[in-house]
């Protein structure tokens, strides 16, 4: 099943790909609480999951757009994070560097940690890969205790297990202490 950008809606309608083969999804996590040039963080994110076909990367499933405080700092602009699960024919790296690509288009700048941001593509899972090459860490190291990660991933794909935690999405999204404010927005 693919999505379109058409479809997916200003607020971000949950989509829920038919697959069930978990062991080989791949999740990538979007982030913003700098809306750039787009009236909204909302609109950032829908921007950039319709940029994600430009790089060969089909959008199969999506979250809603969950709203958190800003981490570690909630002083800054709250934050908006969604989860999707994608297809594609590139390698992890391959796929890190069209998510940098897609970054950089939307003004990302990389300077202070954790600073407000247009976007933030985060890889979650490729499949069942373990370990860390040239930089590169599967799963993500501190996804599973972040709620406005795992609640939106448990939105699409609540069966889905850590590949290092067996752990369900489900019950990570339950345990999560990082951005324990995150809620969907309706």
């Amino acid at each position: 099943m693919s999505i379109s950008s058409l479809e997916m809606g200003v607020l971000g309608r949950v989509e829920i790909d038919a697959d069930p083969d978990l062991d080989a999804a791949v999740f990538v996590a979007l982030g913003s609480n700098d809306k750039g040039g787009w009236v909204d963080s909302a609109q950032a994110l829908e921007a950039a999951l319709a940029q994600f076909a430009s790089e060969r990367i089909e959008v199969v499933a999506r979250s809603s757009w969950w709203r958190s405080q800003a981490w570690p700092d909630p002083t800054d602009p709250p934050f908006l994070n969604g989860v999707a699960r994608v297809r594609t024919a590139l390698d992890a790296h391959g796929l890190m560097a069209a998510l940098g690509r897609i970054e950089q288009a939307f003004g990302r700048t990389r300077g202070t940690r954790n600073a407000p941001r247009t976007l933030d593509l985060d890889l979650i899972a490729y499949g069942r890969e373990v370990g860390e090459r040239d930089e590169l860490i599967l799963p993500h190291p501190r996804a599973s205790d972040r709620l406005f990660v795992m609640g939106p991933l448990a939105e699409i794909a609540p069966g889905w297990r850590h590949p290092v935690l067996g752990e369900t999405a489900e019950a990570l999204a339950k345990a999560a202490a990082v951005g324990v404010d995150a809620r969907p927005l309706t």
